[in-house]
């Protein structure tokens, strides 16, 4: 009851702050952050919303006005939509506004929100899939369980599902993302891989609907060509019931709809989306290839960095066509787990160094929250970027270990939902080295942050010999 009450209080605090249920378009969450698009952005009381107990920090990203909870965001933002009336038809309704919104300018920070946007609320399902298969992998491994074994077939086949069936699920979110049916999003999705597609396209049956070719292209595992879709079917939907007559509505927009989308689709925004998936792949495969370790040290060192633009969601894409293009993510998943981690020591040197009883207590809990639940934000914007000592040295020590991982080419098997130290399943591969060298990556990311915070990162004393603190004094900052 304490906890209810807890998110009580900070719902009810939260609320008026971002001024008030009529002053909410759009009202979402991903992993740590509510995800405000507001009316009008003066009503919004930044300092007032980041002194709150519960409240990690705040950022605008374009448009939208990110609240930083932590790992209990999920509950936060239950019981914020209870006190709004918050549905998921007023959901929807909001997202056409938000998309409406979108053609007063374009912006590549809209991009990542859009893509985000079909991908976020998709991350448990890629986590149950990958688990499953890093679970079966890691039995095998160790000769519990053989592929005949009926448990085995029945886990593997579910596991695929999540992964097999991707533009079916892009196909349900992106609809509602973009203000579209979510009906028609699946419909087209499962269209894309039906079996009797499947099978023409891997016999190389040519195909086409009125006269227009359809290119033999399989899009199981595939994500970019039903966000493409999904956005275009919000505009086809929209003026179809614009100019249809409205007794005649719940017959025909569902068949124009899908009359027109369907050329669309199988003849030019999945093939476009296609393609694209396939060269992102390559081009990551191309950078991996040709600068080795550096491109895995670079990318660990700016990790940071995508993280506060948002960028990192919107890669998600990208990764998991690695994973279902070529088996493994070489470049990505470790750069996101050795970013994370080295938040957690950051947070630890504070805790080593600071004399200041409520700022050790809090980075000792920001480093619990980034090493086991893999949740980086409360360190970040609770201690990293309020000290650019400690950025700097958090981001040479990711350098490191991501050149390690580079040279000694760790690779990533599967999504385990985690960046924490639990992500070490997803790890498990063909090559037993693959675990280890990861083990060794991190390691030597870890020890190069905690010695240069330790040295250079953190000073409990100013120039003129004050005491300083990274938080203020009027401000409490707790992980909720």
């Amino acid at each position: 009851m304490a906890t209810n009450k807890k998110y009580d209080e900070l719902a009810d605090a939260i609320i008026p702050l971002v001024g008030g249920k009529g002053n909410i378009k759009f009202l979402a969450h991903c992993v740590t952050r509510l995800r405000f698009n507001v009316k009008d952005k003066s009503l919004i009381q930044v300092e007032a919303i980041e002194g709150l107990k519960g409240v990690v920090g705040s950022r605008w990203s374009g448009d939208q006005f990110q609240i930083i909870i932590g790992q209990h965001v999920g509950d936060v933002y239950k019981v914020v939509c209870e006190k709004i009336d918050y549905t998921p038809a007023n959901t929807i309704s909001s997202e056409i506004n938000v998309k409406q919104e979108m053609k007063k300018g374009f912006t590549i920070t809209k991009v990542f929100d859009a893509i985000s946007g079909c991908m976020t609320p998709l991350i448990p399902l890629l986590i149950g899939g990958g688990m499953l298969k890093a679970i079966l992998l890691i039995l095998q491994q160790m000769s519990l369980i053989t592929p005949e074994n009926p448990t085995y077939i029945v886990l593997s086949f579910v596991g695929d599902s999540a992964f097999y069936f991707l533009p079916v699920f892009v196909g349900a979110m992106g609809a509602r993302k973009f203000g579209a049916n979510m009906v028609y999003g699946m419909l087209i999705g499962a269209s894309l891989v039906h079996p009797q597609f499947m099978e023409l396209v891997s016999n190389e049956t040519p195909l086409s609907v009125f006269n227009l070719p359809i290119p033999p292209i399989p899009y199981s595992n595939s994500i970019i060509p039903m966000i493409l879709s999904t956005f275009i079917l919000s505009y086809v939907e929209k003026y179809v019931t614009k100019y249809t007559p409205k007794v005649l509505q719940s017959m025909l927009v569902p068949v124009l709809t899908l009359l027109i989308m369907i050329p669309l689709t199988f003849c030019l925004l999945a093939p476009i989306g296609a393609i694209a998936g396939t060269y992102l792949a390559s081009v990551i495969s191309w950078l991996y290839e040709t600068t080795g370790f550096l491109a895995v040290g670079l990318t660990c060192a700016i990790y940071v960095l995508l993280c506060l633009t948002g960028m990192h969601t919107a890669l998600l894409p990208v990764g998991i066509t690695m994973l279902t293009t070529v088996g493994y993510e070489p470049l990505l998943t470790t750069a996101a787990v050795i970013y994370t981690i080295n938040q957690g020591i950051v947070s630890l040197v504070v805790a080593v160094k600071s004399k200041d009883t409520e700022e050790r207590s809090t980075a000792i809990t920001c480093t619990i929250t980034a090493l086991v639940a893999g949740i980086s934000e409360p360190a970040l914007f609770g201690f990293t970027l309020k000290n650019k000592r400690l950025l700097i040295c958090s981001m040479i020590g990711c350098f490191f270990g991501g050149v390690y991982a580079g040279l000694t080419h760790v690779y990533s098997y599967a999504i385990t939902g985690t960046v924490g130290l639990l992500v070490f399943p997803g790890y498990v591969g063909p090559n037993a080295m693959n675990l280890i060298n990861g083990a060794i990556a991190l390691a030597i990311s870890c020890a190069v942050t905690f010695v240069l915070g330790m040295i250079f990162g953190f000073k409990e004393t100013d120039s003129e010999g004050n005491r300083t603190k990274l938080h203020k004094k009027e401000k409490k900052v707790e992980v909720a």
